[in-house]
This record gives structure tokens, sequence and C-alpha cells, in this order.
């Protein structure tokens, strides 16, 4: 059995600044044509996405593909709610955890696997300022440390 290659498409990096990530799954997204070609030219921003459950469905909102430039008419509103595929069980889960645990869910990744595109979502919790302080204050004490490693082994 062959190996599904994954090529990584775009990254939420703020989702991982703002949210402490319990759990992630993944999810197929319905796309058109002209969406997906615009997505394998890099035209796609996840910043200030979100996902919705609505009558046993999860809708991705908020999600911004840019225009394919030779799309003409076949081009989608940029920021037209998508719908995300996933196993109705998942979906009836993570509605639970949302509505008993004040979770929400946001997408971390877009990636190509194989040649379908795929949404890594994240069950997510949101984080204070201290904790956001903490984090840079971890991530910069790290860098310091691995720049006198670098130093001392020249």
């Amino acid at each position: 059995m062959e190996k599904q290659q994954l090529k990584t498409i775009a990254q939420n990096k703020k989702a991982r600044h703002d949210y402490f990530v319990e759990e992630s799954f993944e999810a197929g997204i319905e796309l058109v044509g002209t969406e997906v070609k615009s997505l394998r030219a890099g035209g796609v921003n996840l910043k200030d996405s979100w996902c919705d459950i609505k009558n046993g469905e999860m809708f991705l909102r908020q999600m911004h593909i840019s225009p394919y430039e030779h799309g003409n008419i076949f081009n989608r509103d940029p920021l037209r709610v998508r719908k995300l595929l996933m196993h109705k069980r998942e979906i009836s889960r993570l509605h639970n955890l949302i509505a008993t645990k004040g979770l929400t869910i946001i997408p971390l990744s877009l990636y190509f696997k194989g040649s379908k595109v795929k949404v890594q979502v994240g069950l997510c919790r949101g984080k204070k300022l201290y904790d956001k302080r903490d984090d840079m204050a971890k991530r910069d004490a790290k860098r310091d440390i691995d720049r006198a490693l670098k130093e001392k082994s020249r």
C-alpha cells in the first residue's frame, strides 16, 4: 500500500497563539474547481477562520480563498461558507463537547493528501493573556539557549 504524500498549503499560526489545542481531526472540504486551482497557487488565508455546526453538518467560515486569475465567471465569493466533510459520529461528538465545555473548533492547517484537499481542525480552548505571555517567554528562552549552543559549538 502506497503512503499518501502531504503537501501543506497553509498553516494557521494565530490559532496556536490564541488557543490551546485539545484534540485535532482531519476533515475533507467541499470546494469548486477554481478554488482548488487557487489553492495550488497558494492563495488562501486561514487567519480569522472558524468552524460552526448547524443541523448535524460542519461548516468552515471566514476562510479566504483568493479568486483564481483565469477563472472568469466560475470564480466564487472568496469568503463563502464551505462545508466540511466528517463522519456524523465525529460531528455529534464535537457538537456535544462544544456545548458542554465551551470549546471551539478552529482550522489549524490546510493541505493536499494525494489529490484531495484536507483541513486539520482543532478542538480548542482559548488562552488568557498570561498564557500567551508565558508561551512567548518560553519561546524566547529556547531561542536564546539554541543561539548560545550554536555559538559554543563554533
